[in-house]
């Protein structure tokens, strides 16, 4: 697999594109929840999130689905409800390039971003750390483990990221 070629300023590769989720994407989203997460989303979790610009689908050159965003605006806040990619497109700058495409197409008027993630996943608090998050709390017992009932709970840190500039 070709490494895509992401600019340093976290913009999408040439030929991908970030477009609207519909319900015919579903499928696919779910296909990729299924590899990101230890407990992932269900079917009517996606559908309860289709929105006009609150949950994009990531496409390669090809129309392959290969990640998705999902995020909503309340007022002057934006909340990043859920964001993932196959496993073998990590590590490739496009998790960066999905943030910044969230980040260019917020409304004006909000002035800050939040999200919760989980305290093992160093490589998404690396990620945000570097885009400008910081830790503001903590979830204790946020995630399940897994999708097994008896897997035990995981903690969430709550990270948000001030767009107020001035």
């Amino acid at each position: 697999m070709p490494s895509p070629a992401v600019a340093n300023s976290g913009a999408l590769p040439t030929g991908w594109q970030l477009r609207a989720m519909a319900a015919a994407d579903i499928d696919a989203a779910l296909a990729i929840e299924q590899q990101a997460s230890p407990d992932p989303w269900r079917r009517y979790a996606f559908e309860q999130s289709l929105a006009p610009d609150g949950a994009q689908l990531l496409v390669d050159p090809h129309g392959v689905a290969v990640g998705f965003l999902i995020w909503r605006v309340v007022a002057d806040q934006a909340e990043l409800l859920n964001i993932a990619l196959l496993p073998e497109w990590r590590g490739h700058g496009l998790g960066r390039a999905l943030l910044t495409a969230l980040l260019e197409q917020l409304p004006a008027a909000v002035s800050s971003l939040f999200l919760e993630v989980r305290a093992s996943n160093l490589a998404a608090i690396g990620l945000y750390a570097a885009v400008g998050f910081n830790q503001i709390g903590e979830r204790r017992d946020y995630y399940r483990r897994s999708c097994e009932p008896l897997a035990g709970r995981e903690d969430a840190l709550v990270m948000a990221l001030d767009l107020e500039f001035g």
